[in-house]
């Protein structure tokens, strides 16, 4: 299959050189631990260097941080922005959403070798006695399906700890024991937090888990309130305030010979209503259609049997430049998921749909909650792609 190629505006993550599955990786190599992750190379962005010695490395991604609005907004948080950047911006996997996001640094892979493809994606081979497929929301996942089977790939926590690393997930007490913590973090102790300052707290604490330690924590408050009141308002502004005293806090804590690394798991961009397209609107795209998963700004859509190429027809001929829109093979042929495992590739729909520009492809009545929201992310553009990779050390490693 030759590859479909990308419109200008969007972009190929450029797995094992700049995205976040090179995170971890790095980190881990850079405290001694021996990376396993395919062909890749384990510490591509040169974090051995760029942490200076350290033998204890928190990481912290912050949901929503995306590397542009960092910059926009640099005299609202002066912390972030007075922090290293050793590699500029890395990007985000695709499509550009937490679940595949949080799994993809978790277990150092791209997408397309981890299996979380997106945030719904279709669980194949589900269809009971009503013979309907279900579809799988990553960030509602609980055991079925089993996140072990389902994201089967040895994560670089569970390397690390192997290593003798004292490895832990600082995190909300509410993802303790989802399907996606198992998922992305297996292999780390996990801290259940309540507040942005227990967050701060248990990172420094967990620094102190043992003479090599890998702290990892997780604050989800920056995209919740991007997405309900849109990164163009003051509650957005307001919450990057206090992610930036929660940064300062822990650099100012940070033991002499620890250091702390700041990413994030996409960007996300406000979509008017006029760059809105309601698929509950528009029936002629919905025909042929068994199921309809991914998100607003990344679809996924699974025909019916024999129809999967009159069902792309329609969509690229209605969507025309509001959307790249190719079948899963030319998807995967043009490596925006990195290599895709055979066994993985049905979680994929038959048509995949990346928005462009501010376009969002909502549904207003299989999914109203979603197509309220004032912002989005999910697809290639390079404000959802662009992730900050930022450093700070403690004194002993200046």
């Amino acid at each position: 299959m030759t590859a479909a190629a990308l419109p200008a505006d969007l972009a190929v993550p450029d797995y094992g050189r700049s995205t976040l599955a090179d995170v971890l990786p790095g980190v881990a190599t850079a405290l001694g631990v021996p990376v396993r992750r395919g062909d890749l190379p384990a510490d591509p962005l040169g974090l051995t260097a760029a942490l200076a010695g350290a033998r204890r490395v928190a990481v912290l991604l912050v949901d929503g941080l995306g590397a542009d609005l960092v910059r926009q907004h640099a005299d609202i948080a002066p912390t972030l922005a007075a922090l290293a950047a050793p590699v500029g911006d890395l990007s985000a996997p695709c499509p550009s959403t937490t679940p595949v996001s949080l799994t993809t640094l978790g277990t150092g892979l791209p997408p397309g070798s981890h299996g979380v493809l997106g945030f719904v994606t279709i669980v194949p081979g589900s269809a009971g006695a009503t013979g309907e497929e279900r579809s799988l929301n990553h960030t509602q996942w609980a055991d079925d399906p089993d996140p072990r089977t389902w994201q089967s790939q040895r994560t670089v926590f569970e390397q690390a700890a192997d290593a003798g690393v004292a490895v832990t997930t600082v995190a909300p007490y509410a993802y303790r024991g989802s399907g996606l913590s198992d998922a992305a973090y297996r292999g780390a102790d996990y801290a259940g937090t309540v507040s942005a300052g227990d967050l701060a707290a248990g990172l420094v604490q967990a620094l102190g888990a043992g003479p090599r330690a890998l702290a990892y924590g997780y604050t989800p408050e920056l995209d919740l309130t991007g997405h309900v009141r849109g990164v163009d308002s003051p509650a957005w502004r307001a919450q990057l305030a206090l992610v930036d005293r929660l940064v300062e806090q822990v650099v100012g804590a940070l033991p002499d010979d620890a250091a702390l690394v700041v990413t994030a798991d996409h960007g996300m961009l406000d979509v008017p209503e006029y760059t809105r397209l309601d698929l509950d609107e528009e029936p002629e795209l919905l025909d042929g259609v068994r199921l309809l998963a991914g998100e607003p700004r990344a679809r996924y859509v699974h025909a019916v049997p024999g129809a999967a190429e009159d069902v792309l027809q329609r969509w690229r001929e209605a969507l025309g430049p509001r959307a790249w829109v190719v079948s899963r093979d030319e998807a995967f042929a043009s490596g925006v998921f990195g290599p895709v495992d055979d066994a993985l590739a049905g979680r994929v729909g038959d048509v995949v749909a990346l928005a462009r520009g501010s376009w969002a492809l909502t549904a207003t009545r299989r999914e109203p909650g979603p197509s309220r929201l004032a912002a989005y992310h999910g697809s290639l553009t390079g404000v959802e792609l662009a992730i900050p990779l930022l450093t700070a050390h403690g004194r002993a490693l200046h």
